[in-house]
């Protein structure tokens, strides 16, 4: 009984597993078409997102199962209760990688408002914090998921640098432009979205090894 109940909870990391990993993909897809004016690859991004969706689904009915069947205590419970929360912040991610590839379809047509720098540097920091935070479910790894929610700031900064240009340097300077600027600074929040999807499933997976609350919380950190 005990060997069956160990291979469905490895069946449902995978699924999670399976599931983040076109999570990333999406987002990696999506800013690349934009920045190469790729209009079939954002298409590509949106289409792809029914297969994230499927993925939560199922993760969704065996994580129910597995608590209405197996009735699992202390750590196990932990594991399935953070895979649900896991399961709702990836689709989240997947949404928003969907929201990015539609904004570069409205830009595709247009001229290029600015070097794109900040944008793909930040799109790389939410992609690996997402990737980390994974990793930190997978190998239950404290230390990796408090890294990951250490880098918020910086994602955080780059939002704001990126907000404060377009802003001042491009919105006010010339009224013609907003179209476009808003739009980079709505591709520029739904990265730092990404991000603060990663550090919630980091401090779920905090949670989830020592039942530590550091969601709120941010000086159990320390600890």
């Amino acid at each position: 009984m005990q060997r069956h109940f160990d291979d469905e909870l490895q069946k449902l990391k995978n699924n999670l597993l399976s599931m983040a990993a076109l999570a990333e993909t999406a987002i990696h897809n999506a800013v690349r078409s934009l920045e190469k004016k790729d209009r079939n690859m954002a298409e590509e991004v949106i289409k792809n997102d029914a297969h994230i969706d499927n993925f939560e689904n199922i993760i969704e009915a065996a994580c129910v199962s597995l608590l209405a069947l197996r009735q699992p205590m202390a750590q196990d419970l932990r594991f399935i209760t953070t895979a649900m929360k896991m399961n709702m912040e990836i689709e989240a991610i997947g949404d928003l990688a969907v929201n990015i590839a539609q904004r570069s379809l409205s830009l595709v047509d247009k001229p290029m408002l600015k070097p794109l720098i900040d944008i793909p540097k930040l799109s790389v920091i939410a992609q690996k914090m997402v990737k980390d935070a994974i990793d930190a479910f997978v190998n239950k790894d404290e230390a990796l998921a408090k890294n990951v929610i250490l880098q918020d700031p910086q994602a955080n900064a780059i939002r704001t640098s990126v907000y404060n240009e377009l802003i001042y340097d491009h919105i006010a300077k010339d009224g013609t432009c907003a179209d476009r600027a808003i739009a980079l600074m709505l591709i520029t929040r739904d990265l730092e979205r990404i991000a603060d999807r990663a550090v919630s499933i980091s401090e779920d997976v905090i949670y989830m090894i020592g039942a530590k609350i550091v969601k709120h919380h941010p000086e159990n950190l320390e600890q």
